[in-house]
């Protein structure tokens, strides 16, 4: 473990011990209704100045995949049978970012489960080979047969989502449900907690797609043609040009990009003539994966649907920007693009406490101690779920450190039977 060497992330410093301790605490006091008016705060902590490089690490080793996966802390083995029963499928779209994107994998990788990756066409050569060399170590993680440069709110990326799913569909792999990320996520809930959540009693073989009728608002999205610019943004075709309705007398909703969904509901998306139609009819309007899959999950012809489903779902924990003072007090440390919160790392105590299947957005550059924090309370949950025996290779820390934090995590776990 010492080849990787300064590159590894200095949990020890600011994250491991006391960043992550207050924010644990914080969030537990919360959630418990703790008094918190003497709360201590995350002033005077010092910004650290190595963070965990896992990219040009990639890019620079020379080692076997049983070695680099070991480097950087893999897990490899199934961690209980509940999650061996339930195997999940990913789809993650990913252009930059990429040792997010190493890390974000390391998190939710599980070898049961099975995970398409699309990079962006138009991402450089650098980038594409470092992830082509990390996924070539797994015989369950691949890139999408077919790559395409994806547009902001263009058809792009609803086709980089269709791709994966076709090659998902033909995989070995009996998956149970898919779920989609892009490259500025980070997982919250541990893989034994989305298996729990897919199966609780609201949507045990339902499709998780939040959304509602189409608003007044967003009706322009599909009520004019637009046109995408490749690789650079999407725009109204001018003169202005009416859309005809929607096929099959399809209602449009609206709703969010990200999505859970069953085998079955893939399978009607890819082979069903109402499927095929409402896509070709999506091709020229704006952003169709925020319309496409929640529209389809509201017709009672396909399966697992939600007809009369709304924003249910705890997809995301996201700061919108307009939703400051109403569903969260602000983009705390960090700051917003696109109207949504990168979080700094006062953010995270909100992160835990949503309890979502995965926080938008992360940026490594900016603030780079909210994204190491935030995996160091995923991995220390998810090894204290375990059902098997702890590797030391799977912690965070400093190797010097793994047996005092197996032995740690142990007591822990059995402290909670």
């Amino acid at each position: 473990m010492h080849q990787l060497g300064g590159r590894k992330c200095s949990f020890l410093f600011c994250l491991g011990v006391v960043a992550c301790s207050i924010i644990y605490w914080l969030s537990r006091t919360k959630l418990v209704g703790t008094p918190t008016s003497s709360k201590p705060t995350l002033a005077g902590i010092e910004k650290r100045e190595n963070y965990c490089q896992v990219g040009s690490y990639i890019q620079s080793t020379n080692l076997q995949c049983s070695n680099l996966t070991k480097e950087l802390h893999f897990i490899n083995t199934t961690l209980s049978h509940e999650e061996e029963n339930y195997p999940l499928a990913f789809i993650v779209t990913i252009h930059k970012e990429l040792d997010i994107f190493v890390r974000m994998l390391r998190a939710i990788y599980m070898p049961q489960n099975v995970y398409c990756i699309h990079v962006d066409a138009k991402a450089p050569k650098e980038y594409q080979e470092a992830v082509q060399k990390l996924v070539s170590c797994f015989g369950n993680v691949f890139l999408s047969s077919r790559s395409e440069k994806v547009t902001y709110a263009g058809f792009s990326r609803l086709q980089a989502d269709l791709n994966c799913m076709k090659d998902l569909i033909a995989s070995p792999i009996a998956w149970r449900k898919v779920i989609n990320l892009c490259g500025q996520d980070f997982p919250t809930m541990s893989n034994l907690e989305l298996v729990q959540y897919m199966q609780s009693t609201g949507w045990r073989d339902k499709n998780m797609t939040p959304g509602v009728k189409q608003p007044a608002t967003m009706k322009h999205r599909t009520r004019f043609q637009h046109h995408e610019i490749v690789g650079s943004h999407v725009a109204p075709r001018v003169p202005r040009h009416t859309k005809p309705p929607p096929p099959h007398n399809l209602k449009i909703y609206f709703g969010t990009a990200y999505y859970a969904l069953t085998r079955d509901f893939v399978d009607f998306v890819l082979k069903n003539q109402i499927a095929h139609d409402f896509l070709e009819w999506s091709k020229d309007t704006f952003s169709p994966d925020e319309h496409y899959f929640v529209t389809l999950n509201h017709i009672k012809e396909a399966p697992g649907n939600h007809i009369d489903g709304g924003w249910e779902g705890a997809i995301r924990a996201i700061k919108w920007r307009d939703q400051e003072g109403k569903t969260h007090d602000g983009c705390k440390a960090g700051h917003y693009v696109r109207d949504i919160c990168v979080y700094g790392i006062e953010d995270i105590p909100w992160i835990i406490e949503k309890k979502s299947m995965f926080a938008n957005k992360f940026e490594i550059n900016t603030f780079p101690e909210a994204l190491d924090c935030l995996e160091q309370w995923h991995r220390n949950k998810v090894l204290n779920q375990a059902t098997v025996p702890i590797n030391p290779s799977w912690l965070l820390w400093s190797h010097n450190n793994s047996n005092s934090h197996v032995a740690t995590i142990g007591s822990e776990r059995k402290s909670r039977k």
